[in-house]
């Protein structure tokens, strides 16, 4: 669904080509407190409208549902609680996502929910994070590289 009818919808899990979450999966606690704007704004979801929109996500009861939005992966779930501590499941599965820790993904998933709460949401900037952390991540591998073949 990708037209000015998604625009100001709720989302809702038949609006994307979705998959579920794989069986190769971690979980870790995030510790978080939400105000209500914020969990009103996560319970509106949202619905890829530009390629650089990275993310379908939406909300099913006290579950967030985050996926890829160009392969429709479902990398993260977070179970919301009233104590701020939230169970999220990570996606493992090597062929849908390439992350394997835990420390990575807190530090993620804990970027995407300050932007995906904000209003207006903020697909590019969004876009633009992850590009730079895309660009940083190469930096140290590269150095990392370098400093082990002396």
């Amino acid at each position: 669904m990708n037209d000015e009818k998604s625009i100001g919808k709720i989302a809702e899990k038949d609006d994307w080509d979705t998959e579920d979450m794989p069986r190769k999966k971690r979980t870790f606690i995030l510790k978080r407190t939400f105000s209500e704007k914020e969990t009103e704004i996560l319970r509106r979801g949202n619905i890829p409208r530009e390629m650089e929109d990275k993310w379908f996500f939406y909300m099913q009861g006290d579950m967030l549902y985050a996926h890829r939005s160009w392969t429709g992966f479902c990398i993260y779930t977070v179970k919301f609680s009233d104590g701020g501590k939230h169970l999220v499941t990570v996606n493992r599965d090597r062929r849908q996502y390439s992350c394997r820790s835990l420390k990575k993904d807190r530090e993620a998933l804990d970027k995407l929910l300050d932007l995906w709460t904000r209003e207006p949401y903020d697909y590019y900037g969004e876009w633009l994070n992850e590009t730079i952390d895309s660009i940083n991540d190469t930096k140290l591998d590269k150095k990392r590289l370098n400093n082990s073949s002396l």
